[in-house]
């Protein structure tokens, strides 16, 4: 079959024939019909994140995975081959960009019949990182205020729409096309930050939502309320920054979890939330997905298609 592999950090990624991966007893043998680039992707790719992620080379790059199932282990119920599926793999495993990937059987959730695979590849990470943020850790609420900035990227595209699907008032940042893009999600405020600080036109905010980090992250401590809560995608916030505002502020990392992914999936359905899809390619064509993914400019996910 074919995958990407990653021979060193920093080494360009190479598309080659390798062996079927074996199952154990607990795993599910997929087809993978679609994948999901995401920036984590990058930053494993260029060690980074070494001392949070090793890798061990060649290492098959991806997380973020639909398909049907192949095969299951001896002690897995519930599922059966031709069972369509989304799933999320443990990044340090890998293990997406392939035609066939061996998933934990907890990991996998069921796709509904009306969901195309690419749809259902770009949710795992992207959304999950969003609803972890939200809702499990910063407790949003009905009627409260939060910025979601990069509002037209993979997190902030479908923070946009959980939000605004438990009746908050959702503020984002964008730029270019990403303004309309944020707005048709269902952000009731876009500033483009291009032109406009939000610093200066935000104030009593009850939550933020930053995946850029910097100076967006110093500057976003400042439109905050008393007690609300930043929550950082990208690096621990300032720790005396927040104090100094009185306000709580986190670092998400996010885990592949099955539990919240099943969460994640009936919200998609039951309030008909859209994955933002910047371009699907081919898998033979790896090397154009990853430097769009690596430029930063995607608007939502870039998707991989295996067959």
């Amino acid at each position: 079959m074919k995958a990407v592999k990653l021979d060193g950090y920093n080494e360009a990624p190479v598309i080659r024939d390798i062996a079927i991966p074996d199952i154990g007893p607990d795993d599910v043998l997929v087809r993978v019909h679609a994948a999901a680039l995401n920036p984590l992707d990058v930053k494993l790719h260029s060690g980074v994140l070494q001392d949070y992620f090793p890798l061990e080379f060649g290492y098959t790059l991806g997380s973020d995975l639909a398909g049907t199932i192949e095969a299951v282990g001896a002690h897995v119920t519930g599922w059966s081959k031709g069972d369509k599926v989304v799933g999320r793999l443990d990044p340090v495993s890998g293990g997406a960009f392939s035609e066939l990937a061996c998933v934990p059987a907890t990991q996998l959730v069921t796709m509904p019949d009306s969901m195309s695979f690419e749809v259902g590849a770009g949710i795992p990470t992207a959304a999950g990182t969003a609803w972890q943020a939200l809702f499990e850790i910063g407790d949003l609420q009905v009627g409260q205020t939060v910025l979601i900035h990069a509002g037209a990227g993979g997190v902030g595209s479908f923070a946009i729409q959980l939000a605004r699907a438990v009746g908050a008032r959702v503020i984002a940042t964008a730029s270019g096309d990403g303004i309309d893009i944020a707005r048709t999600l269902g952000a009731d405020q876009v500033i483009d930050y291009r032109n406009d600080d939000f610093a200066e036109a935000l104030s009593d905010v009850d939550l933020v939502l930053d995946t850029i980090g910097g100076e967006t992250q110093q500057k976003s401590f400042g439109v905050l309320r008393r007690d609300g809560r930043l929550l950082s995608l990208v690096a621990p916030p300032d720790e005396a920054l927040a104090s100094a505002h009185h306000v709580t502020a986190s670092f998400v990392f996010h885990m592949s979890d099955g539990a919240r992914l099943r969460s994640v999936m009936s919200s998609i359905a039951t309030n008909g939330l859209k994955t933002l899809i910047d371009q699907t390619v081919p898998l033979d064509e790896f090397a154009t997905a990853f430097a769009r993914q690596a430029s930063g400019r995607a608007r939502g996910k870039i998707i991989l298609t295996m067959v």
